[in-house]
């Protein structure tokens, strides 16, 4: 259904990435969809069709160029050598940038990483229309949330493993001080809940697919859109 394409950063660098067309070309918003810390793998390039067959333009940015992996440690060891602040203000803009060529609109959502790195992306990249994180904050004081313009809905796990749920209210805090247009919502699951591979005896033991979860959220994640991308 997509197919890899080139994007400049704000920098110049060229940036692979995953692009998924939908139906409607004309007059169609579009959305950036960040991975997780797998990399862009079968799954993320999925969520990409998914926003696709909603009637979206969806780019993955290739924030690992080209690097993917199963196996945990070496994703702890591939998202620990990301730069997120260059990730949000270079990879990740140059992709709504890109977007912008075709689309009036253009929102940005992420999952775990890609979680943390859309609220860090609503920071930096003044272009972006909206946003919607799933599961994955950055730490506090990388967000200036008076930066924020754009509205924002998140997806919040209570039992969240790898991003406990007492950090989300801070956060909120910080929104609401910054009278940032913020809605959250909290599910009793675990991590990586809307991910249709954490599952079965392969799943890292914080993750746990939650298709009833998964479904709900996205149709709040569509409604969002729908409203702020038109």
């Amino acid at each position: 259904m997509g197919s890899t394409i080139t994007f400049s950063r704000p920098d110049g660098q060229k940036v692979q990435g995953y692009l998924a067309e939908p139906a409607v070309v004309a007059g169609a918003p579009a959305v950036v969809v960040i991975q997780e810390w797998w990399g862009m793998n079968d799954q993320i390039r999925g969520v990409a069709d998914r926003v696709a067959q909603a009637g979206y333009f969806a780019l993955v940015p290739d924030l690992y160029r080209g690097k993917s992996t199963v196996e945990a440690e070496e994703a702890h060891h591939l998202m620990s050598a990301l730069n997120f602040g260059d990730a949000a203000s270079q990879d990740i803009r140059g992709a709504v940038q890109y977007l912008k060529g075709r689309s009036s609109k253009v929102g940005v959502t992420g999952f775990c990483m890609g979680g943390a790195l859309t609220v860090l992306a609503l920071t930096m990249v003044p272009e972006a229309d909206a946003g919607v994180p799933w599961y994955g904050l950055p730490p506090l004081e990388f967000v200036d949330a008076s930066k924020i313009k754009a509205p924002m809905m998140a997806h919040w796990a209570t039992q969240d493993g790898a991003f406990p749920i007492d950090s989300v209210a801070p956060l909120e805090e910080k929104l609401s001080a910054a009278g940032v247009r913020y809605e959250g919502h909290r599910y009793l699951a675990q991590h990586g809940f809307a991910n249709e591979t954490a599952m079965g005896p392969n799943r890292l033991p914080i993750t746990q697919y939650d298709p009833a979860w998964a479904q709900i959220a996205w149709d709040r994640t569509f409604r969002f859109f729908g409203k702020h991308l038109g």
